[in-house]
């Protein structure tokens, strides 16, 4: 794959020239939200999803230019390539196909021969087997005990994704098997998780694509020796998923079960894999799952088929570009108004940042433009007792605000100051966004608001399982149509790799200390002798 570096475009040019028009009083937001059929204008509607980008600093012929520039790019192209099943992943010289994972067509996508959706419908059928098998109590603990949780063993994106789908659904569907999470290899972690379980009737479900990430490991052999102590079969409480043939789907180390996950597939992307396939079915029950992939499918039809102009997930995508490269801004925002979805934010933070957080091109050249922003968040009306005062009145960046219609709750409500909760709730989340956009001048520079700070709002009717997978789905498109704009791989993550690197030699010296009293650290780095001198002195 070769193509010219984003800043070479001719629509890139033209962009930065219309961006310097932007400081210019008439497009203030406060002067562009007024013009008559701004919002029409400014907002792509589907089924079950609204998108308003009516609050974000452009106007038409900024809007046109930018989606030239998804033409001259190519960009619909490479996301075709992509759900067809090319080598998109060209660094590790692979396909990204978690499309296929929840694509209902009949239509056969082939991989070096092969067409993978046979073996993904394959890996569905045994976790449909399994969990309804779990849910009927004909798979039970090694005491016969049935099992009521489950803790999953997984950083990163063998986690982040699942976690938020777990979250967003729990308020509405009561689990059958509650879920924990177990990620980080802080002993604390595993420490709280434990009070929180019966030993006897929790599944321990490990997840790791090659079996061989260190927090993952350590935790297992936590579990392994809690099992121990408890004096439990791990045979009859693990359960992995992982590939075909890694340590972890091994015969010799008998689990319950072993699914399996691909190649084609990255873990900030797998959530409508096995790898949020295990859990959540175990959670709600396969055929819930079944709804959040066809929530998932009904968002990839779209950015597959939709215009460039008319689709959500390409134009936000344009817009995150046009907000970080040509306004200069350098964070994003995203506080869904609604605590159900409390871990959308974290899941998209490393779905966003380790796609889209590169320095080089597709082509091997260093970016000599902006890759990306920082992104955050938290619900509201949270966030606005946290860090609006910042949003309004320090460094300006965009916020993107997520509302849903109906609530999960509808029991009776109490009134306060003449609305029901979650109407206070809509009137927060307008408020917010026209704030942002409006400002307000005051003689008392205290109390002055510049405005002009721009915002997104997407609005979905419920918390459905169709509508989550929309979501995820929605944030899965962006983050791979703003990686090909800006001519990087959302695929790779080499980034994460130095770190690891350096952690194993530290820890080689540990292991020495551990094995060797007597052994010293006079030879390191006289930073690292400090802190891991301090480390086994256990104290400062």
């Amino acid at each position: 794959m070769s193509r010219l570096k984003l800043t070479n475009y001719h629509s890139y040019k033209e962009l930065l020239e219309l961006s310097k028009k932007m400081v210019k009083k008439n497009y203030h937001l406060k002067n562009l939200i007024r013009r008559p059929d701004r919002l029409n204008q400014f907002s792509i509607r589907i089924d079950n999803f609204f998108y308003d980008f009516s609050k974000q600093r452009i106007e038409e012929t900024i809007l046109k230019e930018l989606v030239q520039l998804a033409r001259e790019v190519k960009a619909k192209d490479e996301f075709l390539k992509m759900i067809s099943g090319e080598i998109i992943n060209v660094t590790e010289n692979r396909a990204a196909l978690h499309t296929a994972t929840r694509d209902f067509t009949k239509i056969p996508i082939f991989l070096n021969g092969a067409d993978i959706k046979l073996e993904i419908n394959r890996v569905n059928e045994q976790i449909k087997m399994f969990s309804s098998k779990t849910h009927q109590k004909m798979i039970k603990g090694s005491t016969g005990k049935d099992f009521t949780d489950a803790v999953i063993i997984g950083i990163g994106g063998s986690y982040l994704g699942c976690e938020f789908v777990f979250n967003a659904l729990k308020h509405s569907i009561k689990p059958k098997i509650d879920l924990h999470f177990l990620p980080n290899v802080d002993i604390d972690n595993f420490g709280q998780i434990i009070k929180e379980i019966d030993p006897e009737t929790c599944l321990w479900i490990v997840i790791s694509k090659t079996y061989t990430t260190t927090e993952t490991l350590a935790n297992l052999e936590q579990a392994l020796l809690f099992l121990k102590e408890h004096h439990l079969d791990p045979a009859k409480h693990l359960v992995t998923v992982t590939s075909k043939g890694s340590p972890g789907d091994n015969p010799s180390n008998p689990v319950l079960a072993s699914f399996h996950m691909f190649d084609f597939i990255g873990g900030r992307y797998s959530v409508s894999s096995a790898v949020g396939g295990v859990p959540l079915s175990l959670a709600f029950g396969h055929d819930v799952f079944i709804r959040f992939l066809k929530g998932c499918h009904e968002m990839d039809v779209h950015a597959s088929n939709a215009s460039e102009e008319k689709n959500i997930p390409l134009v936000s995508a344009l817009i995150s570009i046009w907000n970080s490269n040509f306004l200069g801004y350098a964070a994003q925002a995203i506080i869904p108004y609604c605590s159900a979805l409390s871990r959308l934010a974290p899941h998209i933070q490393q779905l966003y940042m380790e796609s889209i957080g590169k320095g080089t091109t597709i082509n091997g050249e260093p970016t000599d433009y902006k890759t990306g922003a920082i992104i955050f968040g938290e619900p509201g009306t949270n966030a606005q007792h946290s860090f609006f005062q910042f949003a309004h009145q320090g460094s300006p960046f965009p916020v993107e605000f997520i509302g849903v219609v109906n609530p999960i709750y509808t029991k009776n409500q109490a009134i306060s100051k003449g609305v029901y909760n979650h109407q206070e709730l809509w009137a927060n989340m307008i408020a917010q966004a026209q704030a942002l956009a409006v400002g307000k001048d005051d003689e008392d520079k205290a109390k002055y608001f510049t405005g002009n700070r721009p915002s997104s709002t997407i609005i979905v009717n419920d918390l459905t399982p169709e509508s989550i997978g929309m979501l995820l789905s929605f944030y899965e498109a962006r983050t791979v149509y703003e990686g090909f704009i800006l001519g990087v791989n959302p695929f790779d993550q080499f980034g994460v790799e130095l770190g690891k690197i350096l952690a194993s030699d530290i820890r080689n010296q540990i292991r020495m200390k551990n094995t060797n009293a007597a052994y010293d650290f006079d030879s390191l780095d006289p930073a690292v002798k400090f802190y891991l001198d301090t480390l086994f002195k256990g104290s400062l």
